[in-house]
């Protein structure tokens, strides 16, 4: 018989994710993710060193393909600035964007196994200060990365951050003019006085952008003609008009790079990082759902692999479960995954149809909206906070921050796990065991277990027994005494009687008793 909450943690599972009863709240959240994801896909493209069909193309693959297999009903996938980093040093490890796209099928491949072997809590392992870190270095690395092409500079003439010569020379006004006025309006649209208007709040701040982008483009532009942008400061989809031409320019994957051992390094990294993005970017819009839903994070990890494996083959950006998109979804009404379907078609549909109007869209407003994104995963409210809570937190949040602008992502990750593991050795080494004197009797005390990291502060403590002293191991506080411990205690225990001292052991693995040079009581067996 199913009892109650059998019945509730069924519905939380399994909950109401897909349905028509929702139309009128699925449809507009639907077009307001489309508004939103249209220049993300694009900006992270760019940022990518992908083409940028290969970002739409991904926001398609999310929308229609990963939501079909979802559990969740308010989450949009797509490309994710969180992967960014990677797909720039993959593509140029690699050698082509071809080669890259292997990885990704491999990488969505082992996002299926992991959600086939009920991997999804795999993000409850990683600490907070890793996972914060990890956004902060992403966040760095955007903002660093997108000055360039704010400034106007032609994505083929890219000067880099570090050379500042080229890189505040032949600025283009125009296109600085777009980036602050791009930037300015981000920032109103995020304040209070904005969110109170419901109206106003329903609006996506990237399409005010977009529009206005385009407006001043074409006034300023046209008034100014030694102002205006060229070619190469908007986005270039290479003529595309139609559904043949978009299948045509999708780019086919390199099966020949399988014999590249790279690859399966670019994939793993992939499947990591994606699958961390993903986790929690579901639990945090689980936290938004007026409906209180749980996603299932297993089903979700199948879902992303599925499309992965799709993007790889299509010529696609790999995705995630992006969280700009799904609280775009949730804020706007969505209440199903129809709305992030919808907002997958109507990707489709203006990528087929009106790419002509897309480029329109000026580079300098991509790189606007990824200043942004960047900032607000690199703000510096998040590096106070963690200092605040202590050193423990912070500076393994400082080390992953600092080892991803060094390296990689997947390095400073790990390094930012090793940082958290020493900090959690060193308390568990200080705290396992508790030493109390007075004159010649001593009490050892295992407040938690204790392990061979704690074997030499053990042995410190027993060799200063003095002889003829007494000795009280109390293990009543450790479920697990390891047994390199056990064996050191055994060992005291058997040359205690020749140094004249009497041990006392209370629950050391089920031992209780007292050994040395005393008479011995009922059930205590004297140590020889």
């Amino acid at each position: 018989m199913t009892t109650p909450t059998q019945t509730a943690s069924a519905q939380r599972d399994n909950p109401d994710t897909f349905s028509f009863r929702h139309l009128a709240r699925d449809i507009p959240a639907g077009i307001v993710v489309f508004l939103v994801a249209i220049p993300l896909c694009l900006g992270i493209a760019l940022a990518s060193g992908a083409p940028p069909i290969a970002g739409l193309v991904a926001g398609m693959v999310g929308g229609l393909v990963v939501t079909m297999f979802s559990g969740s009903a308010l989450s949009v996938s797509g490309p994710a600035a969180g992967l960014t980093v990677i797909v720039l040093d993959a593509i140029e490890q690699l050698g082509s964007f071809s080669a890259f796209l292997i990885a990704v099928v491999l990488a969505g491949a082992l996002q299926l196994l992991m959600g086939i072997f009920k991997l999804g809590r795999i993000g409850a392992f990683v600490p907070t200060s890793v996972i914060k870190g990890m956004l902060a270095g992403i966040g760095l690395i955007l903002v660093l990365g997108q000055f360039p092409m704010a400034l106007g500079h032609p994505l083929e003439e890219m000067p880099s951050i570090t050379e500042p010569v080229a890189l505040f020379s032949d600025i283009s006004p125009l296109a600085t003019l777009i980036a602050l006025f791009s930037l300015a309006l981000l920032v109103l649209w995020e304040q209070p006085m904005i969110k109170r208007h419901r109206a106003l709040a329903l609006i996506p701040g990237p399409l005010l952008v977009v529009l206005g982008s385009i407006a001043i483009d074409r006034l300023v532009g046209g008034a100014m003609p030694g102002w205006a942008l060229g070619a190469g400061h908007h986005i270039d989809l290479d003529g595309l008009s139609g559904p043949s031409e978009l299948i045509a320019q999708m780019t086919r994957s390199d099966l020949g790079a399988l014999a590249n051992p790279a690859v399966y390094t670019v994939a793993i990294t992939i499947a990591i990082i994606a699958s961390l993005e993903t986790l929690l970017s579901l639990e945090a819009i689980d936290k938004l759902d007026p409906l209180k839903r749980h996603s299932p994070p297993h089903r979700e990890l199948k879902a992303q692999g599925i499309g992965n494996m799709v993007c790889g083959l299509v010529g696609a950006l790999p995705v995630t479960a992006v969280i700009v998109r799904s609280s775009a979804n949730a804020n706007a009404g969505g209440r199903t995954r129809l709305s992030s379907l919808i907002h997958g078609g109507l990707l489709l549909v203006s990528v087929a149809f009106l790419a002509v109007w897309l480029e329109l869209i000026p580079l300098a407003t991509l790189a606007a909206i990824l200043l942004h994104t960047g900032y607000k995963l690199a703000k510096p409210a998040l590096f106070m906070e963690q200092y605040r809570e202590g050193m423990r937190r912070f500076i393994p949040f400082t080390v992953t921050v600092i080892t991803i602008l060094a390296t990689d992502l997947l390095m400073g990750v790990l390094v930012g796990l090793v940082c958290s593991l020493y900090f959690l050795l060193q308390s568990g080494y200080r705290s396992a065991i508790a030493c109390t004197r007075r004159g010649d009797h001593m009490l050892l005390k295992f407040q938690q277990d204790v392990s061979f990291l704690n074997r030499e502060e053990m042995r410190q403590y027993l060799d200063t027994v003095p002889d003829n002293g007494e000795l009280i191991i109390d293990a009543t506080g450790a479920n697990y005494i390891d047994p390199d411990i056990r064996e050191d205690i055994d060992r005291f225990v058997g040359n205690a009687s020749s140094r004249g001292i009497v041990v006392e052991l209370r629950d050391v693995e089920g031992t209780s008793g007292t050994f040395g040079d005393v008479e011995p009581a009922q059930g205590v067996a004297r140590a020889v």
